[in-house]
């Protein structure tokens, strides 16, 4: 339904609450988009396990959104037994404020039996990859799919069709394993990934049994491609190429970049990037003898290493590609890391409003390493955060006066780090530019190091570089006179080396952000073992002022667990439209 006609029909079917901007969405009202999260076993990587999936299926639909344009999009928690939410990584979601997806955050989770209708909002200039995915414990690993902003202008680059690529990784524990495993006072790792999967296939070695077959991505000779990649793994940090094929970068996070050539891709997750690629021609092909290349993944940064591939595919439909056979050994040489990959080496297509050091109002440093003590947790500035840590959302909390900003900024300005260590969060400003400094220390017990690719929702924020050693302020100035910084909302935090000394230094990462956006946001690893283990932050930007002028008075039904908010069978929902 379009945007005109659903202002009609709420105008005219729908019985609107006392708030002049509160509606019923009863029977009349359709949502744009449907997403249905239950669990169950499912088949893949020549297994099967017990999994949360989006609409039966991994990955869950492709949803196409317009920039500038409101979509609905109704989630259904079809299970009986947990809660869930779905978060849309890499959007903005200020003009909606409990559309956001982060339970204890942002907004109570969807509870059993129970749907939430997600008012989405692409921002002008936001067309790019994305993704959705539940934010509840360990769900994330199968409940995701691929989300597409589209442009109200024509791309910024000419190609003739695009294929989307969702990486993701396999466990064959299930969900609620993997969780008692890392939170139990008995610590148990969930294990290696087993299988590298591309929208949900993958066939993990050559001796596999089963009908299981890696993806084939079919494109045609001579046609220009965009690829759109998007790191939806649980753990692991690929390396991607495509045998006999290089690609310009065009895209980081939503973002056009100028086209910048490369033959491999460094995708941790969270991350996404567009690339262009010019198939070859059908001469190119008969010299070459083949019609399928493949596409070779190998993951860095962990104690083993695991190679996996898909297809990259010329044939017709007369002509089948062969998906069941491994190569051995791989066609390309198996990948290492390479440390700060394109830091200060991609730059913005478009001028960006990138704040300089002058215009930087705070500096905030958050030492991150690894504590064993009753169990093994992951620390921001000797704090973790979990989900269970608020009683209630800190959004709610703002919203009954509950939660005082500006008691939390006092405390966080009078102990010098930014950081309220009562709340557990890092308050700033409507107005601030904040340097945000990821340094990672070695782990307590052995000195141990690991990479962790750290997303910021809300507002996105200006990558400014990353290094060994401890972040030195004037050497990282003197580098970016050189360059232009991009906008990301999740850039990786190397180790560069396996371990050092305890809390020694080994690495940092750098940002700025514009406080521009008030509200509640996540700022966390994206690695899931990582956050199940603590591995997460709070920033509230602005006052309780702020936020009401942003949003307005909210309706009750928002503030409570399984308030009137939240559908059912028997019920409909009584929702706020923040953005008409």
């Amino acid at each position: 339904m379009s945007g005109l006609w659903k202002s009609i029909a709420v105008l005219l079917g729908l019985a609107a609450a006392s708030q002049g901007h509160v509606y019923r969405h009863d029977h009349s009202f359709q949502p744009d988009h449907i997403l249905r999260v239950t669990a169950g076993t499912f088949s893949e990587a020549c297994s099967e396990r017990y999994s949360v999936l989006v609409n039966g299926s991994l990955p869950g639909p492709e949803l196409r959104l317009r920039e500038g344009e409101t979509s609905w999009i109704r989630v259904y928690n079809d299970m009986t037994d947990a809660n869930t939410t779905i978060h849309w990584h890499g959007l903005t979601a200020y003009t909606a404020p409990f559309s956001d997806g982060t339970p204890a955050a942002s907004q109570w989770p969807i509870p059993p039996g129970r749907f939430f209708d997600y008012e989405v909002r692409p921002e002008i200039g936001s067309a790019g990859t994305y993704f959705y995915h539940s934010h509840v414990g360990f769900q994330a690993m199968t409940a995701k799919g691929p989300l597409i902003v589209e442009s109200c202008e024509a791309p910024l680059y000419e190609y003739d069709e695009e294929r989307t690529l969702l990486i993701t990784d396999y466990f064959s524990e299930t969900d609620a394993e993997i969780v008692d495993g890392l939170t139990s006072n008995n610590f148990t790792w969930s294990g290696e990934t087993e299988a590298i999967l591309v929208n949900g296939y993958s066939r993990p070695a050559t001796n596999a049994t089963g009908s299981c077959e890696l993806a084939a991505i079919s494109i045609d000779p001579g046609k220009t491609y965009r690829l759109r990649f998007i790191g939806g793994t649980a753990l692991s940090f690929v390396s991607l190429a495509i045998e006999s094929h290089e690609v310009f970068i065009i895209e980081a996070d939503g973002h056009d970049t100028k086209p910048l050539m490369t033959d491999f891709l460094q995708i941790a997750s969270g991350q996404r990037y567009s690339v262009l690629l010019k198939a070859k021609s059908e001469q190119e092909l008969q010299q070459l003898d083949t019609r399928q290349f493949y596409i070779q993944m190998t993951t860095l940064a962990r104690p083993e290493v695991l190679t996996n591939f898909a297809v990259l595919n010329y044939f017709s439909h007369s002509q089948l590609p062969d998906l069941t056979t491994v190569p051995s050994p791989p066609p390309l040489p198996v990948a290492e890391l390479v440390d700060g990959w394109l830091d200060y080496e991609l730059e913005p297509a478009h001028d960006n409003d990138f704040p300089t050091l002058d215009q930087v109002t705070r500096r905030i440093i958050i030492d991150v390493h690894q504590n064993v003590s009753d169990h093994t947790i992951w620390l921001q500035n000797g704090y973790d955060w979990v989900q269970s840590f608020p009683k209630s959302p800190y959004l709610v909390d703002i919203y009954t006066n509950k939660l005082n900003l500006d008691a939390t900024y006092h405390r966080a300005l009078t102990r010098g780090n930014g950081f309220d260590n009562i709340t557990r969060t890092f308050p700033a400003k409507i107005g601030e530019v904040l340097e945000i400094v990821w340094q990672n220390r070695g782990t307590v017990d052995n000195g141990g190091l690991d990479a962790h690719p750290f997303h910021a929702h809300g507002r996105h924020v200006y990558d400014i570089g990353a290094g060994d050693g401890l972040y030195d302020i004037a050497a990282n100035e003197e580098r970016l006179r050189r360059t232009h910084p991009i906008q990301r909302d999740t850039s990786v935090l190397y180790r560069y080396r396996k371990e050092t000394d305890v809390l020694a230094p080994s690495g940092w990462r750098a940002w700025r952000v514009r406080v521009t956006n008030a509200g509640v946001w996540m700022y966390h690893c994206h690695v899931l073992q990582h956050m199940v283990m603590g591995m997460q932050t709070v920033f509230t930007f602005g006052d309780r002022e702020d936020i009401l002028a942003q949003s307005g008075p909210v309706d009750a039904g928002y503030l409570t667990y399984g308030g009137s908010a939240y559908g059912s069978e028997t019920k409909a929902p009584v929702v706020q439209h923040f953005k008409n």
